[in-house]
């Protein structure tokens, strides 16, 4: 029989999984770790991060394949990219949004349990009843996943971070402050490219000494200072610019509204709020990816999901907001801007 058109792209989505795995345990092992120095003989290097013989050929050879590792010989070396990108050494290393990513995959095991209950599946839910513990409580209870968290979330925007420092007009504002800021990585990075701006981050208390440590490892601290808080129960603080990167998409609509809120009353007239997520396409059949995180949201959240641009100009123009407009930052993340 003649294969039929589009078999073997479903083969591929099917198996994608397979490469993800493999780039996982990669980071996990400390494989481009091991090779920052230089390229090393495929039996030494095997031998420094742990491989069994039997699978340490086929192993690297198949990072050989998806393109993260260069091999000349018997040597094995990084590329250019897992160079810059995945040696922990490095500041530009993103191995912390590596490690989300395989924390999140381990709850996609459930996703048929998700769309069938609509019930968040992590390991603090109670999956017969859909309570449990908060996903969030929980998180910010224990002080070392916390901050493993913390640099996970900044390891996912600094991207962003550095794209938005270029495509707001920040010259025309003095003040700016994060809302569900973990360790300050998006101010930091504000601050850095713009030496007038001033303003912090704002986050549930136990987030104080690592968003501290961080903004002072950059010598900012005399410019950023973190906000102690909670957003559902304290009023936002005022700034000329609040930004909510990665937060409005973990609620539910009422919270969305409610939160949306909160930013038009903290800010001055002329002020503006700007929220940035994996925003999906207005007419819901291009951004996959924007998608796929919605449904990671499912299984993570009691009540959480991404959104459309025009869905968020809606929300933003109910809550008072003048003037609203969508603008690209990087990959299937957008911003939206509001202005009072």
């Amino acid at each position: 029989m003649d294969e039929i058109p589009g078999s073997e792209a479903i083969t591929q989505l099917g198996t994608a999984f397979m490469g993800s795995k493999a780039l996982f345990s990669a980071v996990e092992l400390g494989v481009f770790a091991a090779l920052a120095d230089g390229p090393r003989n495929g039996t030494d290097l095997a031998e420094q991060v742990g491989l069994h013989p039997r699978s340490s050929r086929d192993f690297l050879d198949a990072l050989v394949a998806l393109g993260l590792l260069e091999r000349e010989g018997e040597h094995y070396a990084n590329t250019p990219t897992t160079d810059a990108l995945l040696d922990p050494a490095k500041p530009s290393y993103i191995g912390g949004r590596v490690q989300l990513f395989n924390a999140l995959c381990r709850s996609w095991d459930s996703l048929t349990e998700a769309l069938r209950t609509g019930k968040p599946q992590n390991e603090f839910a109670d999956k017969n009843t859909g309570g449990g513990e908060d996903f969030f409580s929980a998180l910010y209870a224990d002080r070392e996943w916390l901050e493993q968290f913390t640099a996970a979330m900044t390891a996912v925007s600094s991207d962003i971070g550095c794209v938005l420092a270029q495509k707001f007009p920040w010259d025309r504002y003095h003040t700016v402050m994060d809302i569900g800021t973990a360790q300050g990585g998006l101010p930091v990075q504000l601050a850095l490219r713009h030496p007038h701006l001033r303003g912090g981050g704002f986050d549930l208390p136990p987030v104080g000494p690592i968003f501290e440590a961080y903004v002072a490892s950059f010598e900012l601290a005399a410019r950023l200072r973190f906000h102690p808080g909670d957003m559902f129960t304290d009023e936002l603080p005022a700034a000329d610019v609040l930004v909510m990167g990665h937060m409005l998409h973990g609620w539910d609509l009422a919270a969305k509204h409610m939160l949306l809120a909160k930013a038009h009353a903290a800010l001055p007239a002329g002020g503006a709020l700007i929220v940035y997520d994996a925003i999906i396409d207005d007419d819901r059949r291009v951004n996959a990816a924007s998608l796929l995180r919605s449904l990671s949201l499912l299984l993570q959240t009691p009540g959480g999901f991404e959104y459309t641009g025009a869905d968020c100009c809606g929300w933003m123009r109910e809550a008072g907001f003048t003037r609203t407009y969508v603008e690209h930052l990087v990959g299937p993340e957008r911003m939206v801007v509001g202005i009072k």
